[in-house]
């Protein structure tokens, strides 16, 4: 019976992270599916509700399959065949910990002011190959340019 419970912990885990991986993409500012900022930052935390909620399906999956395991291995009236803690049970917990991480920073996006508008980056031009710093520290004399530009000019 346990077994049959984890599993659909795990299979749920799994559906919700898919879900919340579609409304993650369609609530991230660089994609034009979703409409305006605002509901793009609530998707983003629905996104963020949904993979905390994947997180815990998981966390909770991996913790019931231990705790079972562990009763069983101590237990010195249980005669079949006892299991030990593997990989799978750790990589598990590592990622359900990292949905939950992952979650919560999505849920914590929209808390950005967005009453404040956002500064830009002045263009200043392209700067030049050789800098001011280069034509100083240079001992090699600058070559004259070809007066005549033909094709074996630039080689």
């Amino acid at each position: 019976g346990y077994i049959q419970a984890c599993r659909g912990l795990m299979i749920s885990a799994v559906c919700l992270g898919f879900f919340g991986a579609i409304f993650g993409l369609v609530g991230m500012k660089c994609t034009k599916v979703g409409g305006s900022d605002q509901t793009k930052a609530k998707i983003a935390c629905l996104a963020g509700l949904i993979f905390i909620l994947s997180g815990l399906c998981s966390m909770t999956s991996c913790s019931l399959y231990a705790n079972r395991i562990t009763s069983e291995f101590f237990d010195p009236s249980f005669v079949a065949q006892k299991y030990e803690l593997g990989a799978a049970l750790f990589i598990g917990w590592a990622g359900a910990s990292l949905c939950i991480i992952g979650g919560s920073i999505f849920c914590f996006s929209i808390a950005e002011n967005s009453n404040s508008p956002r500064r830009g980056y002045a263009y200043n031009g392209a700067t030049s190959v050789m800098s001011s710093r280069t034509k100083v520290h240079n001992s090699v004399p600058e070559k004259t340019p070809p007066k005549h530009f033909d094709k074996n000019a630039y080689v």
